[in-house]
């Protein structure tokens, strides 16, 4: 207990340290979102001049003086004129943003709503399309400031809070518009919407680990908590190049750490803080209708080519090898559960081979911009027969109660797609280099704010609120007692 209190006080620590530190840099600067770079917008330099310069004036030995002329990378969202907007690559992430969209409702929402018991399939699906709702919000209320703009090591500032300084002006002679820094070829708009459907299905995927037993009132609560002081920081310190994961070399191409790690160790903390459903272990809890599980895993499929490829943010050749070594890990890892559980219980399932897919999904988040042909295999492989264990052996042998296996396949997949990032990652891809302990720390900083952050939040909803429906009303089920409607 005292090392548990311990954590949390550091954990404490770590987020009020940041957001201190945030408010005192907003204090002290003008929101560099505000004021446009003039770096962007200037022209380029006159080649033909330069040509006709004699070689001697400008030696070529001079390189630092060069490099000391040139303009610095922007840090911030800045202005820029419309023509330096890229068409393609803006086509593609609009593209992106809508299949990844497409992965929560319908696809997230139908994949759970199938594996539940009938008298809770309208709820299940309520709290996908809900949760959808209130990130929206958020998001553009407050959590895309704290995540994509300038603040210290660990959070972002205040500068995009309400949107603030985000805008497109349509002049008589020229257009101007903000961009991100982190994707300057398209509107911040985009990449703004883009952004926000990772931070929407994150918190849906947490759903997966206590459903049939969790208040709707208390589950928009946590969310809508959990978004700000979870979420937000995590996609800060890994994604945001002043953050503490990302200046230290961590690779996570699409969100193996901040979207899956980080939504499945919650996952986790929620089902063990709630507890087990009435009557696991002794009553038949089998999925209803595995049709729709098996449609809304195939729309996670589909949609999954916005979540990965679309991070290249540009329709490019990196975005092309996202997406095959997409697509490459999925198979595998579908096969390779399906075999696993084939072997192991004498059939293979429809509920196994869709639950393989969605396991090397997950897998091969965090690789897909950097791994080749051999990587993808070898992760997708590996992805499906871990997470067959982990949904299985693993959660019989603990006894927790993870009911659609939240934790059994994004966490634990995450972690093995975030550590083989390290073993298989190519340099000519990518651009870097693969460090196994380097991964190790991005794992293990998610796992332990996320799960120690989430516990906290959720033991104190339950003291103000309560977070478990009564015995008897998780007996009626939760669509009538939750929402007054039933599937007939």
């Amino acid at each position: 207990m005292r090392k548990l209190m311990m954590s949390l006080l550091m954990a404490g620590s770590l987020l009020a340290g940041g957001v201190g530190t945030a408010l005192a840099d907003d204090a002290s600067a003008p929101a560099a979102a505000s004021a446009p770079d003039t770096t962007a917008s200037a022209p380029a330099p006159d080649a033909s001049a330069a040509a006709a310069a004699p070689a001697a004036s400008a030696p070529a030995a001079d390189a630092s003086a060069a490099a000391a002329a040139a303009p610095a990378t922007p840090t911030a969202p800045f202005s820029v004129d419309s023509s330096k907007i890229n068409s393609g690559d803006t086509a593609w992430m609009l593209t992106s943003t809508a299949l990844v969209l497409f992965m929560t409702i319908p696809g997230l929402a139908l994949f759970y709503g199938g594996m539940v018991r009938k008298k809770n399939v309208l709820a299940t699906l309520m709290q996908s399309f809900a949760i959808t709702c209130v990130v929206t919000i958020v998001w553009t209320v407050v959590g895309y400031s704290l995540a994509f703009t300038p603040g210290n090591s660990f959070i972002g500032g205040f500068s995009r809070v309400f949107m603030t300084g985000m805008n497109y002006i349509k002049g008589d002679k020229a257009t101007t518009l903000t961009v991100s820094h982190l994707a300057p070829t398209i509107p911040e708009t985009v990449y703004f919407v883009y952004q926000m459907t990772f931070a929407i299905i994150t918190p849906a995927l947490i759903t997966g680990a206590f459903a049939d037993r969790m208040k709707f009132s208390a589950m928009l609560v946590f969310m809508t908590l959990w978004s700000i002081i979870v979420y937000s920081p995590i996609a800060h310190m890994v994604w945001e190049p002043s953050g503490w994961l990302a200046s230290a070399g961590i690779l996570d191409f699409a969100g193996g750490t901040v979207v899956h790690i980080n939504a499945g160790i919650a996952g986790l903390v929620c089902c063990l803080v709630l507890g087990k459903r009435v009557g696991y272990g002794k009553e038949a809890m089998a999925p209803h209708n595995l049709t729709l599980t098996l449609i809304g895993g195939a729309m996670l499929w589909v949609g999954w080519f916005g979540f990965n490829a679309g991070s290249a943010v540009a329709a490019d050749g990196r975005a092309g090898f996202a997406m095959f070594a997409t697509q490459v890990a999925t198979a595998a890892a579908a096969l390779a559960w399906m075999f696993a559980e084939w072997a192991a219980k004498g059939k293979p399932s429809v509920l196994g081979i869709v639950s393989g897919a969605v396991a090397g999904l997950v897998a091969i988040t965090p690789a897909s911009g950097f791994v080749g042909t051999l990587g993808a295999l070898v992760i997708g492989i590996v992805a499906g027969v871990v997470c067959f264990w982990s949904a299985t052996w693993l959660k019989h042998k603990l006894g927790y109660d993870d009911s659609l296996d939240a934790f059994g396949v994004h966490c634990v997949g995450g972690i093995v797609g975030a550590l083989l990032t390290g073993v298989f990652a190519v340099k000519d891809i990518g651009g870097a280099d693969g460090n196994v302990m380097l991964q190790l720390k991005g794992v293990a900083t998610t796992l332990i704010y996320s799960g120690v952050v989430s516990f906290v939040l959720l033991k104190a909803i339950d003291a103000v609120m309560g977070l478990r429906v009564a015995e008897e009303e998780e007996r009626e089920g939760l669509d009538l007692v939750l929402h007054g409607e039933a599937v007939e």
